[in-house]
């Protein structure tokens, strides 16, 4: 019988997925799977619990938190050599990645996309500040999913998180950075910097129909025009950044960014260091379940 381990954050979202815990279990067994469940109970833990996970050689990791609990865990799984299966049961406020895959929230639905989805190859990215998934950025709005007050988001869920940017709309910064990819180098002042391995990020539509595992990622850069930037940022949400002035976006496997900047850098939601970054990305470096439809829409290369 193959092995199966549930990690869960117990603080994620309404706090209420320990309430389904049996079913998740019941349905992981009958479907053959010796399961263990263990929760996390500090910041970073996950990232401990993930990485024994794979010395113990589980083979499928069912990973139940929000989008900061599935990047600790994938912190866990990278410097690992066994590395289990991904099933996610999104149970965040954002999740973020889970809606770029179109993992569903219900709890129903999710476990049964693991039991009859398909693994699918997936690219992370590695930076001095850790490895990501979906996202690293600095800039405009970067820090709302860590600054937003745990208690708003448990009441207000995404709500919460649109407080915290109105709050925001009237300090944008201006970062001195040299950008430096694959196939060119960029100079000036800007407002926000994405790297982007996903659809979405912060519930919008930032690259339509991303390639999920060719080895690259998406980086948006927005320059910094004073009282135009939340414009910028509006026009291209709604149109692409291909359409818009002053916004940037090309593909790239390694990136250098520099800058002086003083703010933080955000990493799948979580809050990282500032300063310096060095990102490449490693191709198909983790298996997580999806829908044969996410299969064929995101990953070119396993259709």
């Amino acid at each position: 019988m193959q092995k199966c381990q549930i990690i869960y954050n117990p603080e994620s979202g309404k706090k209420d997925f320990v309430n389904h815990l049996d079913y998740v279990s019941t349905r992981l067994c009958d479907a053959g799977y010796i399961v263990d469940i263990v929760a996390t109970k500090r910041p970073k833990h996950a990232i401990i619990l993930a990485k024994k996970a794979c010395e113990e050689m589980y083979d499928l990791l069912v990973i139940s938190g929000g989008d900061g609990t599935l990047h600790e865990c994938i912190n866990g799984i990278a410097i690992s050599k066994h590395k289990p299966i991904i099933g996610y049961i999104p149970s965040g406020t954002a999740c973020d990645l889970a809606s770029s895959l179109r993992i569903p929230k219900n709890v129903i639905k999710a476990v049964n996309i693991i039991l009859e989805g398909v693994p699918v190859k997936m690219d992370i990215a590695k930076s001095n500040n850790g490895y990501f998934i979906y996202v690293m950025a600095i800039g405009t709005y970067v820090d709302i999913s860590y600054v937003t007050d745990s208690r708003l988001k448990k009441y207000l869920g995404y709500f919460a998180y649109i407080i915290t940017g109105i709050k925001e709309f009237f300090t944008i910064p201006m970062m001195k950075t040299k950008i430096v990819h694959d196939k060119g180098t960029f100079r000036g002042y800007f407002s926000l910097i994405l790297v982007v391995n996903s659809q979405k990020i912060a519930g919008f539509d930032f690259v339509n129909r991303p390639v999920l595992d060719d080895g690259y990622v998406d980086v948006i850069i927005y320059r910094y025009i004073p009282l135009l930037n939340n414009l910028l940022y509006f026009l291209s949400i709604v149109l692409g950044p291909r359409m818009i002035p002053f916004v940037h976006r090309f593909r790239t496997s390694r990136l250098k960014i520099y800058t002086d900047h003083h703010h933080k850098w955000n990493m799948d939601g979580e809050e990282a260091n500032s300063g310096n970054v060095n990102i490449e990305v490693i191709k198909q470096a983790i298996e997580i379940i999806v829908k044969p439809s996410i299969r064929v829409k995101y990953f070119k290369g396993q259709e």
